[in-house]
């Protein structure tokens, strides 16, 4: 039996050891249309955002602020702690840092709607968090990599260049964010029919991008899926719960708290992956829990969403 176990572990290993040399085909063709689609999803919500959402961090800063601390504080402080607990390889570790790194998903907005929660909340929680994740993401993902020794040896042979890397998500999200608030600002009408269009196209697109990635490297991804599912699955557990209790701790209302609980859990892998085929050349670990977020927190999101939406909050309230 201990002969059978220790083979195992060894079989294991030499997995794990196998996926960080991997490599996800991703071409360059291919990133750039996913570079289009990100930021046409990011100026699709931004045409629901104006100027004045920006202006709650002054007039309400509570909610905001405890949800920006809870995206890119909380979050990969949590997510730093279960990559100690479970000890990862180097590639799953910062893959797991990576989404945790990540601004709130766009598609939060609309599972916040549907769960009954504050939109105009997750709103402004996407607005501000998309503007501070040009600085952030960089920051979180350079300063909680390098504490995990095998991750920061990893970060040292790769070398990124932070500054081209603020540059990017400057590019991808900060870019798009800015006219889609101007539009919404000026031309608000025009606005709102674009926005019901890019919505659901775009959205369409950036899935069906995904699927095609995930085909494509099918092999890859059935060898290596069963060490990322469950490292997925808790990781994104854990995010929805992190949310939800910072939003109880801190005292806000029930509304607010589902925005905030969405807007933790659904995480924008997306530009993610982006950075992984930019700066680490599609390393397979990364790639794969990644691309796997991308599915995976849409389904959790939505069936949350959908408890939520048969438990209105003013029955909870009553309870």
């Amino acid at each position: 039996m201990v002969r059978i176990q220790l083979w195992l572990l060894k079989i294991e290993q030499v997995i794990q050891a196998a996926l960080d040399e991997a490599r996800i085909d991703f071409s360059t063709e291919t990133l750039w249309v996913l570079n289009v689609i990100l930021a046409l999803i990011m100026f699709g919500v931004a045409l629901h955002i104006r100027v004045s959402d920006f202006r709650s961090l002054i007039s309400n800063p509570r909610p905001v602020l405890v949800g920006v601390l809870c995206q890119f504080l909380a979050l990969p402080l949590v997510t730093f702690l279960l990559v100690l607990f479970f000890r990862p390889d180097p590639s799953l570790a910062l893959g797991m840092i990576l989404v945790a790194a990540c601004p709130g998903g766009n598609i939060s907005n609309f599972i916040t709607s549907y769960a009954g929660g504050n939109r105009a909340l997750s709103v402004a929680l996407t607005a501000n968090a998309t503007l501070f994740a040009i600085l952030l993401t960089p920051l979180n993902l350079s300063f909680w990599g390098s504490l995990y020794p095998p991750a920061h040896d990893l970060l040292r042979v790769i070398s990124i260049d932070s500054l081209e890397m603020v540059r990017i998500v400057a590019l991808i999200l900060g870019v798009p964010l800015l006219a889609g608030v101007w539009m919404n600002e000026r031309y608000s009408a025009l606005a709102g029919r674009m926005a019901n269009y890019l919505k659901h196209i775009s959205l369409a697109f950036f899935i069906g991008l995904i699927l095609v990635v995930i085909y494509n490297n099918r092999i890859q991804i059935r060898d290596y899926l069963h060490l990322v599912f469950w490292l997925v699955f808790i990781q994104n557990s854990v995010a929805f719960l992190t949310g939800y209790m910072v939003g109880r701790l801190a005292g806000l209302s029930p509304r607010d708290t589902r925005s905030i609980t969405i807007e933790t859990g659904i995480q924008n892998s997306g530009l993610g992956l982006v950075l992984i085929f930019t700066f680490f050349d599609g390393l397979g670990g990364m790639a794969v829990i990644t691309a796997f977020w991308g599915i995976w927190h849409l389904i959790s999101g939505l069936l949350l969403g959908s408890f939520w939406a048969y438990r209105p909050v003013r029955e909870e309230v009553r309870g």
